[in-house]
C-alpha cells in the first residue's frame, strides 16, 4: 500500500512539474450530454475515484470542470465535465453557451446518452463537433437500467459513422472499452510533441539561442519557448549555446565554426540581424512555434498584408497567456508602436489574452497571433478559424516583427525546403 501511495505521489508530483514547466502536452477531452446522463459519473468511473460531484438532481454540474488523469497510451489528459446541453432558463442558456465554447479547445469529445434517447440536442452538438473538426464517440450510459438497442445503434451509426459503447458508470465493468475509444479518437498530434527544429539540424550541429534578459523575462527563469527549444536541441543530439543579445557578437568572433542556426527572441530581431553574417541561418522562437502550433502557410500568406493597412484599420492582437503587462510588453506596446511607424497609418489595436472570446472579427483588417507556447495546436487553429473563414489575413508575432523590420525573407529562408 505504501508503495502504491508513493507511486501516486510521484505521479502527481511529475504532473505538477510538467505543468509548471510546460513540458507536458496534454490532450483535452470534453464530456457532453443532457443533464443527469451521468457525465460526472463517467469521469469518476474512468478515474476509479470520486473526483466529480455526482447527484440525481439534474444540473449538478454548472460550469465546465477540468480533471487531469493519466490515460494509457495518451498520457496526462484533461477531461472537461460540462453542463447539460438541455439546461433550462436564462442561467441554463448561459451554462450551455459556456459548454459549447469548450468545443473550440478540445481534441476529442465524448457524448453521453441514456435510455436510447438521441434527438435534437445531440444532433446540434454533433454539428458543432464537425464544425471544429473534433473527433467524437458516444457512450450509452446507465446500461444497468436500459441497454442500448439495436435500433438506436443502427440509427446513429448510419448517420454519423461514429463509435458507440454501452456502459454503466455504476458498475464500471468495461472502462477499458472507453479507454480504447479515447485512444482511437484522440489525435496523436495532441499528445506527441513534434520536434521544433529537428528537420533543420543534424547530429553535432551548434544552435545558438539569443535570449534577452529584459523586463519581460521572468525573474531567475527562461520563458517557455526557450526552455522547450533547449530540450529539443538536446533531443536532436545538437549543441545548445544560450546567450544574451549583448554577448552575441563577442561569441561569433570567438568561434571558428559558424552555428548551423541562430534562434532569437523576435523583439531583438533588428539588432541580432545586424550582427549575424548573412551566411548563417537566422529565425526566431515565435516563428518556430508558428510552424509547430499553427498553420504556417496561412501565416506566411497573411504577413505581407501588413503593407496594405489603411488609416482607421483595426488590428487584432492575440496573446495565448495572461501575464503582467510592462512598459516593454511585446504584444501591447512594441508591436503596435513598430507597426504604426512602419505603416505610417492611424491604426486601432485590440488585444485579447488567453482564450477569451474574440470580438466581431469582420471589423478587423488583420490578426496577429503569438507563438502559442502555452496552448495546444488545436486551440491555436480554432482561434484562427473565424478570421480565416472570413477571409481576414492572419500572421504571427515573429513573422510580423521580421516583416516590419525588413528581414522577413531572411528569417523565413531556413524553412524554404
Amino acid at each position: 500500500m505504501e508503495f502504491i501511495k508513493l507511486n501516486v505521489a510521484v505521479f502527481f508530483l511529475n504532473i505538477k512539474l510538467e505543468l509548471s514547466m510546460g513540458r507536458a502536452l496534454r490532450s483535452h477531452i470534453g464530456i457532453f450530454g443532457r443533464r443527469n446522463n451521468g457525465k460526472s459519473s463517467l469521469i469518476n468511473a474512468l478515474a476509479d475515484q470520486n473526483i466529480a460531484i455526482v447527484s440525481n438532481l439534474p444540473g449538478t454540474t454548472t460550469d465546465p470542470v477540468r480533471k487531469v488523469m493519466e490515460v494509457e497510451g495518451v498520457g496526462p489528459t484533461v477531461f472537461i465535465d460540462t453542463a447539460g446541453i438541455d439546461d433550462e432558463g436564462e442561467l441554463g442558456s448561459k451554462r450551455i453557451a459556456k459548454s459549447m465554447k469548450i468545443i473550440k479547445i478540445i481534441d476529442a469529445a465524448i457524448l453521453v446518452i441514456t435510455s436510447n434517447v438521441f434527438g435534437e440536442y445531440e444532433e446540434r452538438l454533433i454539428d458543432e463537433f464537425k464544425k471544429f473538426n473534433t473527433p467524437f464517440f458516444i457512450v450509452h450510459n446507465k446500461a444497468d437500467e436500459v441497454k442500448l438497442t439495436r435500433t438506436t445503434y443502427k440509427l446513429i451509426v448510419s448517420k454519423y459513422q461514429c463509435d458507440i459503447v454501452d456502459f454503466s458508470a455504476r458498475e464500471s465493468k468495461n472502462t477499458d472499452s472507453i479507454t480504447d475509444l479515447i485512444r482511437k479518437n484522440t489525435p496523436v498530434s495532441s499528445f506527441k510533441k513534434p520536434s521544433i527544429l529537428g528537420d533543420l539540424v543534424s547530429d553535432g550541429d551548434i544552435v545558438v539561442l539569443v535570449t534577452p534578459c529584459d523586463s519581460e523575462a521572468p525573474e531567475g527563469r527562461l520563458i517557455l519557448p526557450q526552455v522547450q527549444t533547449i530540450r529539443d536541441i538536446l533531443d536532436n543530439n545538437c549543441i545548445s549555446v544560450v546567450l544574451a543579445e549583448t554577448e552575441l557578437e563577442t561569441y561569433l568572433k570567438s568561434i571558428k565554426q559558424p552555428p548551423k542556426l541562430i534562434v532569437t527572441d523576435s523583439q531583438v530581431f533588428e539588432f541580432v540581424s545586424s550582427i549575424v553574417p548573412k551566411s548563417v541561418p537566422l529565425t526566431s522562437f515565435s516563428i518556430l512555434f508558428a510552424r509547430m502550433k499553427g498553420d504556417f502557410e496561412v501565416f506566411a500568406t497573411g504577413t505581407p498584408k501588413l503593407s496594405s493597412l489603411k488609416d482607421g484599420d483595426k488590428v487584432l492582437i492575440l496573446e495565448s497567456c495572461s501575464h503582467h503587462v510592462t512598459c516593454d510588453d511585446i504584444g501591447r506596446v512594441k508591436i503596435p508602436n513598430w507597426l504604426s511607424k512602419f505603416s505610417g497609418k492611424e491604426l486601432e489595436y485590440k488585444v485579447v489574452a488567453g482564450l477569451d472570446d474574440l470580438p466581431d472579427i469582420k471589423h478587423y483588417a488583420i490578426v496577429i497571433q503569438c507563438g502559442g507556447c502555452v496552448v495546444t495546436r488545436k486551440q491555436v487553429l480554432n482561434r484562427m478559424k473565424p478570421a480565416i473563414d472570413a477571409g481576414i489575413p492572419v500572421t504571427n508575432y515573429g513573422m510580423a516583427i521580421s516583416y516590419i523590420h525588413g528581414i522577413y525573407d531572411r528569417v523565413m529562408e531556413p524553412f524554404q525546403k
